[in-house]
């Protein structure tokens, strides 16, 4: 998929085949993303979403391709890299330190200013702000979600990688979450990319969507076109029951 005219590359995935050892899960992936873009990776359980983001994070190694991210080669031998440079990863499991408190948590992930850094992710995540001394396994699961999602923006990343942020938590608490990751891009300039089951929310907030099926894409287009298509996901790739 073409940038729009003026924006800068932040993730260029060229012919990418990513799987886990002799195991080929994602196949002859092409993916541009620009900053300040939100992207959505759309597609049924095992269709590799996932494993896309992990490889682009440096966190599982490409079988084979391309992989630039804020114009440096992803080294999955050195996986620390691409955090050091940019790259934050929300996974799918969060990753949590239960034992240390909301503070704690988001220190972990600051390398200068911590209070300008903290003040920053808490201002798009108000709720948090009263619970900053509460230990994270006593949040609720929308409150250990914004907890991931803040701790990533205190990395002051340049790329943003979200995995399945709605996993476990009521819709309405999506709908509340999803569109910072809209207003982050826009005012930080991240690049932002999506995989979220709940489809036509992820395209309400992105520019453009992928979709994967069984590794392969299977559609590619802008956000707007896609939800006007819904017949077309369903029908075609993801199934009635996942829209």
């Amino acid at each position: 998929m073409d940038l729009p005219t003026g924006q800068q590359t932040a993730i260029d995935v060229r012919g990418l085949h990513a799987g886990y050892g002799p195991t080929t899960v994602v196949r002859n992936l092409n993916l541009v993303v620009a900053a300040g873009e939100v992207v959505a990776l759309l597609g049924p359980n095992g269709a590799g979403k996932s494993t896309t983001l992990l490889t682009i994070a440096g966190l599982l190694p490409a079988q084979k391709g391309e992989l630039w991210v804020l114009g440096r080669p992803v080294d999955a031998k050195r996986p620390w890299s691409a955090a050091r440079h940019g790259v934050a990863l929300v996974p799918e499991e969060r990753a949590l330190f239960f034992d240390l408190t909301v503070r704690e948590n988001l220190l972990l992930a600051i390398r200068g200013d911590r209070q300008k850094a903290i003040d920053s992710a808490i201002s798009y995540l108000p709720a948090l702000g009263p619970l900053l001394g509460r230990l994270a396994g006593q949040l609720s699961g929308g409150e250990q979600q914004m907890l991931a999602l803040a701790r990533a923006l205190a990395s002051e990343p340049k790329v943003l990688l979200v995995d399945e942020m709605s996993l476990g938590l009521a819709p309405v608490i999506v709908q509340r979450l999803l569109p910072i990751l809209r207003t982050v891009a826009d005012d930080l300039g991240l690049a932002v990319v999506i995989v979220e089951q709940h489809i036509h929310m992820a395209l309400s907030v992105a520019d453009r969507a992928v979709v994967l099926s069984h590794g392969d894409v299977v559609l590619a287009g802008s956000a707007k076109e896609l939800a006007a298509r819904r017949d077309l996901l369903a029908s075609q790739y993801l199934g009635d029951a996942a829209l």
